[in-house]
């Protein structure tokens, strides 16, 4: 290492319960074990999450009431602590970490990982300041020392709207499975429809937002519901859960459909599941069809951009349908019910170890 216990700081917004925090977590744990020093930077450090993390990790609460007002904060951290790396996970983190750097004039190795479609995400939205993400990454993007996208479709995407070089964007898959995962499926489900195997159940797993399109997944569970008995279960919190719900009513699915928020554990619930589905209109990688994957769960998804068709290798290890087509999503339901399964092995799964992504981070942090 280039520094003896050199201090590797990750900006986060918050620390919730979602795929980045967890990817965070992976991290963090693995290198801390290796003699990382790791700070957590937060603009507010009141999660209940915070035990994800290993406990030698350090806290820094910005005390920020939205990401914009934690640039003084951040600026003062970089110039007091002087950690080795930063690295930055959201693009609004991105651009504030970036202007930060600038401002605090010390140095420091910036990297910023990009996890979404951002000309999508941009495309998609009704505020101002999401439309606008793809200019301030054009202008902010290049002060950056090394870009991380989590798929090549991130990659090529991020590419396009940034005007960088393909070759100037490192795609590292995020570090999903981990020892803890499987320790994690096995612990016990409250919920009753897990408690029997006679009726399937089918789980999906994320925020209930546009995005994630679990409208469409509810209309095929209805189709795959009139040809046999099964249960659905969406995890997750967001704002179309009243739309999800009025939905769920007007259909009638009331009895065979439960929403039950946001879980601490979603693997256990994965493992003992019939078939995960990601119905997504778009994403960057798909995290969740990783982690079903490696507990043995058949998957099923949308072949939206990007993520899952490199996943699945263009539909070898996993169903993949049309985006917003429920029946060809419930077809593919009912192909996995009806014991038509694909799966993926082990060497296959690999590159999205948290061990092997471990190395490829501390790389380009600098660090090894």
């Amino acid at each position: 290492m280039p520094e003896l216990n050199p201090r590797v700081a990750f900006f986060l917004g918050s620390f919730g319960g979602g795929g980045i925090e967890r990817i965070t977590a992976h991290l963090a744990h693995n290198f801390v074990k290796l003699g990382v020093k790791v700070d957590l930077i937060l603009n507010r450090a009141d999660s209940t999450h915070l035990w994800q993390m290993p406990v030698e990790t350090r806290v820094i609460d910005l005390n920020a009431r939205n990401v914009y007002l934690s640039l003084p904060g951040l600026v003062r951290y970089i110039k007091k602590e002087r950690p080795i790396a930063l690295l930055a996970t959201d693009h609004y983190l991105n651009e504030i970490a970036l202007l930060a750097k600038q401002i605090a004039g010390v140095p420091l190795r910036l990297v910023v990982a990009e996890h979404n479609q951002l000309s999508k995400t941009a495309r998609n939205a009704t505020k101002l300041k999401i439309r606008l993400v793809p200019m301030f990454v054009r202008i902010l993007y290049p002060w950056a020392d090394a870009i991380i996208a989590v798929s090549q479709g991130v990659a090529r995407d991020l590419a396009e709207i940034a005007s960088l070089p393909l070759a100037s964007i490192e795609t590292i898959y995020n570090p999903v499975i981990s020892s803890q995962m499987f320790e994690q499926a096995r612990e016990p489900v409250e919920h009753p429809w897990f408690s029997s195997a006679e009726v399937p159940v089918i789980l999906g797993v994320g925020k209930l937002e546009q995005q994630k399109d679990f409208p469409n997944l509810i209309r095929a569970f209805a189709k795959v519901r009139q040809v046999r008995p099964t249960r659905l279960v969406i995890l997750g919190w967001g704002p179309d859960r009243p739309e999800l719900e009025a939905l769920i009513q007007a259909m009638g699915l009331q009895d065979d459909v439960d929403l039950p928020g946001h879980v601490q554990n979603p693997y256990a619930y994965m493992a003992r599941s019939a078939v995960f589905v990601l119905s997504s209109a778009w994403e960057g990688l798909g995290v969740v069809l990783i982690e079903a994957m490696a507990l043995g769960i058949p998957v099923v998804s949308t072949d939206c951009e990007s993520g899952p068709s490199e996943i699945l290798a263009d539909g070898k290890y996993g169903y993949l349908t049309p985006v917003g087509d429920s029946d060809a999503l419930a077809d593919a339901i009912l192909q996995v019910l009806s014991g038509r399964v694909k799966s993926i092995d082990s060497i296959s799964l690999a590159r999205f170890d948290v061990e092997t992504a471990t190395q490829k981070y501390l790389k380009i942090l600098g660090v090894t």
